[in-house]
C-alpha cells in the first residue's frame, strides 16, 4: 500500500487527459443503455461523464462490436450547411444530410472493419453496391467524413445504387450529380443506402456511431445551430429505430449538455426525451451510482489497495466537519454532483495534505478539507464561466450583486437592493427577477419552496432537478456553497455555524 504522500493525483478532470479513466470507469446506467442500444441520447451537465461514456463506447477491442466516434471540433460546417433541405419544417432541414453522413459512416464500418462480411451470401449484392458508390463517388471505400460535402465534387449515384429515375434526364443526372444538387435527391439516396446497410448489418454484431462535443461553438441565439442539433437528433432517432425494426444492433448515440437540450424546440421532443434519453446523474434517487463509489475506485488504484471502503482509508471520518457533516457530505454539497468536481476537490485536499507534510493519522483531516475550499471555489467559478457566458451577457454583474449581499442566504428584497446599486444599465431591460432566474438556471442560486405535498420546505436546485422551474414568487434564496469563498460570502440568516 502506498502512502498518501506518495500519490501524485487521483486523476484528471478532463476525460481526454484522465490517466485513471479506463482503469476506474464505472458502468453507469446511461452507458449500459447506450451500449445495449436502448437509449441513444445521453445528456448531462458539463463534466458529468458524457465524454467518458463516449470514449468507453468507441474504444473497445471486442471482436463483435464496431464503432466510430465523431467530435466535430474541426468539422467544415459551412459545407454541411449547404446541404439543408427546403420545403420541410426548419428544425428538420438538416435531418437528411445527417442521415447521409451516418449511412456513409455505417457503410465504412461494414466495408473496412466488419470481417464477417458478407455474413450470408444474399447480402453480397448490397455490400457491392455500397462499395461501388463510395469508390465511384469519393475515390475510396473509406471516405474522409469531413469531405463528404466538399463543394465542386460530384456523386456517381447511378449505376452504383441503381436508383430508378422518372425520366432519361433524371437518370443521367444521377450518374454525375453535383454535390450542390444532393439535397434534391436526399430522400431517394438515403432510402436506397439505408436499405442496403440494414440488410448487410450482421444481426449478431453491435454497431455504434457516436457524436460528442457538440456544444463547442454553441450559440444560444443561433437558429441554425439549434437546427443542426435537432437534425442530428431526428436522424439518430429514425436510423436507430429503423435498425431495431430490422432486428439489427445498430444505434446512433448523441452526447449533449442538458442545458442545450432543454433549449431545443421541435416536434416530438418530449416523446424522444421520455423514450430515448438517458440522463447522467450521481447521488440521486434516480441512480444507484455515487461519487463516493467513483472516488473509491480511484483511491484503490492510486494507493494500490482494495477499493471497497477506501474512502475511510483516505479520509478520517472519525471527526465530523462543522454542522456535524461527514467529509463526504461536506464535499458533495460543494459540487454540482459531477465526477470532475469531486476529483478536483480531492486533488486539492491531497495538495493541502502534502503541503503540511501529512498527518499523524495518515489520512485527510478536517483542516485539509477546509484549506482546499478556496482553490476549489475558484475552480467552480471558472467552470461556471465556460457554461454561462454565451447565455447570460451580464452574469459577471449578477455575481457582483451576490458579492454585495455578503451572505449565502438572502431575501428577494436584499437582492433587489444590491441589484439596483450595482447594475446600472440592465441588458434588454432585465429586472432583478430576470437575474435571479438566470442564476437559478445555472444553479448558482436556489429558491426556498415552502410547504408542498410532503408538508416541509426545501431549497430547489436546478442541478438536482433539470426540469425544475424558477418560482418568480419565491422570497428566500441561497447561493451554492461551492461559490462561498470566491464570492466572499458568509453563512447568514439560518443560524448555521461554519
Amino acid at each position: 500500500m502506498k502512502k498518501l504522500l506518495q500519490v501524485g493525483s487521483f486523476g484528471g478532470i478532463d476525460a481526454d487527459q484522465d490517466g485513471l479513466l479506463d482503469l476506474c470507469f464505472q458502468d453507469h446506467e446511461a452507458y449500459l443503455l447506450a451500449k445495449d442500444h436502448a437509449r441513444f441520447i445521453i445528456v448531462g451537465r458539463k463534466g458529468s461523464g458524457k465524454t467518458a461514456i463516449f470514449r468507453k463506447l468507441i474504444d473497445n477491442d471486442v471482436h463483435n462490436t464496431f464503432t466510430r466516434g465523431y467530435a466535430f471540433t474541426d468539422y467544415p460546417w459551412a459545407h454541411h450547411d449547404l446541404q439543408q433541405s427546403f420545403g420541410v419544417p426548419e428544425e428538420a432541414r438538416y435531418t437528411h444530410s445527417w442521415k447521409y453522413l451516418i449511412l456513409i459512416t455505417a457503410s465504412d464500418l461494414l466495408l473496412n472493419l466488419d470481417q464477417s462480411q458478407p455474413w450470408k451470401p444474399s447480402v453480397l449484392d448490397d455490400l457491392s453496391k455500397l462499395e461501388a458508390f463510395l469508390v465511384d463517388s469519393y475515390g475510396s471505400k473509406q471516405p474522409d467524413v469531413t469531405r463528404l460535402f466538399t463543394p465542386g465534387s460530384r456523386l456517381r449515384i447511378n449505376p452504383s445504387l441503381g436508383i430508378p429515375g422518372t425520366g432519361a434526364t433524371v437518370g443521367a443526372s444521377l450518374e454525375q450529380l453535383p454535390i450542390s444538387d444532393l439535397p434534391g435527391h436526399f430522400q431517394e439516396v438515403n432510402r436506397t443506402i439505408a436499405t442496403s446497410v440494414m440488410r448487410v448489418l450482421n444481426p449478431e454484431f453491435n454497431y455504434h456511431i457516436c457524436f460528442d462535443q457538440l456544444d463547442l461553438g454553441f450559440d444560444s441565439d443561433s437558429r441554425q445551430y439549434s437546427d443542426r442539433l435537432t437534425g442530428l437528433i431526428l436522424a439518430a432517432r429514425d436510423l436507430s429505430h429503423l435498425a431495431a425494426n430490422c432486428g439489427k444492433k445498430f444505434s446512433v448515440s448523441v452526447f449533449l449538455r442538458d442545458d442545450i437540450f432543454q433549449r431545443l424546440r421541435f416536434e416530438d421532443k418530449n416523446k424522444i426525451a421520455e423514450n430515448c434519453m438517458s440522463r447522467i446523474e450521481w447521488d440521486s434517487e434516480r441512480t444507484q451510482w455515487t461519487l463516493k463509489d467513483l472516488m473509491e475506485k480511484r483511491f484503490g488504484q492510486a494507493l494500490e489497495i482494495d477499493s471497497s471502503g477506501s474512502w475511510n482509508v483516505v479520509f478520517d471520518e472519525s471527526h465530523e466537519m462543522p454542522r456535524r457533516q461527514t467529509k463526504y457530505q461536506h464535499i458533495l454539497d460543494r459540487t454540482f454532483r459531477r465526477p470532475r468536481d469531486i476529483i478536483k476537490f480531492c486533488n486539492l485536499v491531497l495538495s493541502e495534505y502534502k503541503r503540511r507534510g501529512g498527518s499523524s493519522s495518515g489520512k485527510f483531516e478536517n483542516q485539509d478539507v477546509a484549506n482546499a475550499r478556496p482553490a476549489y471555489s475558484d475552480y467552480l467559478l471558472n467552470e461556471l464561466d465556460d457554461e454561462i457566458f454565451k447565455h447570460v451577457s451580464q452574469y459577471e454583474e449578477y455575481l457582483e450583486v451576490l458579492k454585495g449581499l455578503g451572505t449565502l442566504q438572502f431575501s428577494r428584497a436584499d437582492f433587489e437592493g444590491s441589484f439596483s446599486a450595482r447594475v446600472h444599465h440592465p441588458a434588454n431591460g432585465a429586472a432583478p427577477t430576470d437575474a435571479l432566474k438566470a442564476l437559478f438556471d445555472f444553479s448558482v442560486v436556489s429558491f426556498l419552496r415552502v410547504g408542498g405535498g410532503s408538508g416541509g420546505s426545501q431549497y430547489v436546485w436546478r442541478y438536482l432537478d433539470s426540469r425544475a422551474q424558477f418560482d418568480e414568487t419565491a422570497e428566500t434564496f441561497r447561493v451554492h456553497p461551492g461559490f462561498k469563498e470566491v464570492l466572499g460570502l458568509k453563512l447568514g440568516g439560518s443560524g448555521e455555524d461554519d
